[in-house]
């Protein structure tokens, strides 16, 4: 028999929300052992060299804004191990098909100027809108990133708000965000700049909800800007690591995990794929896209029939095709408010936005694609030697596929004239490449299932009590001790660890609680939402 390892917890995923949550249980006296299938910890927050010798790259994620408001990682205080924000002179610009661009700027003055450009008394309107984000900031920010459902953070917005503007509130989450933008703005600068900060989902400006998450990435940006964690998104997957190790918690690497051990129901521990074991006498919590979870992991036959079912009907967001660059010098951008911002939406205006997300839903790669890019430089000077730029930029493509290395370098090359188009020259400057399509993203973390970067869709379907499956939007699992601490759990995809939070609570109360009375209210709901 293999010697077994004994701990509290084990959490299986070593990506922030994992890391998250191992440190909410480590800061309660658990002994907490981390699991990671990779050679490096992190999941989609790591940086490597992929590009050019210097060029420090960012393999998946990059900008943090709602990392930066969490309050989940703010409690954690991670600046006191390491972590560092860094800013680019400005948050965003989207540049239009005719190069005219609109501005997203930490200054209120700025980007309302930038607004009024487009039409005269735009940036009043979003003066005034920005003053009620003001108002309701700590509560929205605790509703996303608390357990569901937010009863306090509601309580708030109705303290705050009152009854008649809290359900005008609820309708302008609901809204397509074309809608939102034309109830607001008379010029196209403020509706395309909530529209792109829609598309940083899979959610197109026709989609019921897309104006919540447009609204929120733009507050978000004038409020903390769009940073980045100085030296590369690794620095924070560091401080992470730092804090939880200064707290005696354990980090294993290529170590992945493949079967959670069960007895009479409830989870025990897991093994690993050298066969050695993990026995976990408070809980398992795992950092594992769902579908992975129950069906890989726990096993279809220990499992209600319903939840079963459900999976097979999970919506996965779209495939992503992304490139990164090493650039001997910043890009040539003819549009000026391009110039000093971090991240830069292109490739339409908002019926392109529409015919873009219309050709992804029909299962077509888009002509002319939409690309969030991000000059990484520019916002942090030691992503690159002095006077170069370190840039990436991203698409969305259908899923399901197959991206030869052929059709990569032809996107790639289609996204380098997009950009060549507004920036000339900009074909000059790149040094090196490096393309990543579905499949490798895939395989350099299998949470990125097919190139999903959000673990699921952000579409209403599989939000709150639906995601990732209808139920009652809780990390607690029908397995005992058992908890979803991944993106596939509310509040879903973005770098905010709620989801690793939520499952850490959801165990510390499964352990306050001595099992008996929680037990029987889990089976309860159990019986409620799967027969």
């Amino acid at each position: 028999m293999p010697d077994v390892q004994t701990v509290d917890a084990v959490v299986i995923g070593s990506g922030h929300n994992g890391l998250v949550a191992a440190n909410i249980l480590a800061d309660a006296g658990w002994s907490v052992l981390v699991l990671e299938a990779a050679r490096e910890p992190g999941g989609a927050v790591r940086t490597g060299q992929i590009t050019a010798p210097g060029f420090r790259n960012d393999l998946f994620s990059a900008f943090y804004p709602i990392g930066a408001a969490s309050p989940v990682l703010g409690d954690l205080r991670l600046e006191r191990h390491g972590l560092k924000w860094r800013h680019a002179p400005e948050v965003l610009a989207h540049v239009l098909p005719d190069d005219r661009a609109v501005l997203l700027s930490r200054e209120l003055a700025t980007t309302a100027k930038s607004l009024d450009a487009f039409a005269p008394g735009d940036g009043d309107v979003w003066r005034a809108e920005f003053a009620k984000w003001q108002g309701i900031r700590d509560d929205v920010l605790n509703a996303i990133t608390r357990p569901f459902p937010p009863v306090r953070a509601a309580g708030g917005l109705l303290r705050t708000m009152g009854t008649p503007e809290l359900l005008r509130f609820a309708r302008m989450a609901a809204l397509p965000v074309r809608r939102l933008g034309e109830e607001w703005f008379a010029g196209d600068g403020g509706r395309v700049l909530l529209a792109g900060n829609a598309l940083h989902t899979d959610l197109g400006p026709e989609q019921s909800a897309s104006g919540l998450f447009g609204w929120l990435l733009t507050v978000l940006g004038q409020d903390v800007g769009f940073p980045v964690p100085e030296g590369g998104a690794s620095s924070l997957t560091e401080a992470l690591v730092a804090r939880l190790t200064a707290l005696g918690g354990r980090v294993e690497c290529d170590r992945r995990v493949t079967q959670v051990l069960l007895a009479s129901g409830t989870a025990v521990g897991v093994r690993d794929e050298h066969g050695e074991l993990v026995r976990a006498t408070r809980a398992v919590l795992a950092n594992v896209a769902a579908p992975s979870l129950f069906l890989d992991l726990v096993g279809e036959q220990h499992l209600p029939s319903r939840l079963v079912s459900d999976l097979t009907r999970f919506d996965w967001d779209d495939a992503t095709v992304k490139v990164d660059w090493a650039l001997s010098r910043p890009v040539p951008w003819i549009a000026q408010e391009a110039v000093t911002a971090g991240t830069v939406h292109l490739g339409g205006d908002l019926d392109g936005l529409a015919g873009f997300s219309n050709e992804l839903a029909c299962g077509r790669v888009p002509r002319n694609p939409f690309l969030l890019i991000g000059q990484m430089t520019t916002t942090d000077p030691t992503r690159s030697p002095a006077g170069t730029e370190s840039m990436w930029a991203y698409t969305h493509v259908p899923r399901g596929q197959n991206w030869t290395t052929d059709r990569l370098r032809r996107r790639a090359d289609r996204m380098e004239q997009l950009i060549e188009k507004h920036a000339p020259g900009f074909r000059e400057l790149i040094m090196a490449r490096a393309v990543t399509g579905p499949a490798e993203m895939a395989r350099d973390n299998a949470n990125l299932a097919g190139g999903a970067v959000n673990q699921g869709t952000s579409a209403l379907h599989q939000q709150l009590v639906f995601r990732p499956v209808p139920g009652a939007g809780r990390a607690d699992t029908p397995i005992d001790r058992l908890y979803l601490a991944g993106a596939s759990a509310h509040p879903g995809g973005a770098v905010h660890g709620a989801a690793g939070a939520n499952a850490a609570r959801a165990a510390l109360a499964r352990a306050k609680w001595s099992g008996g009375a929680y037990v029987a209210m889990n089976r309860v709901v159990n019986r409620l939402v799967y027969g």
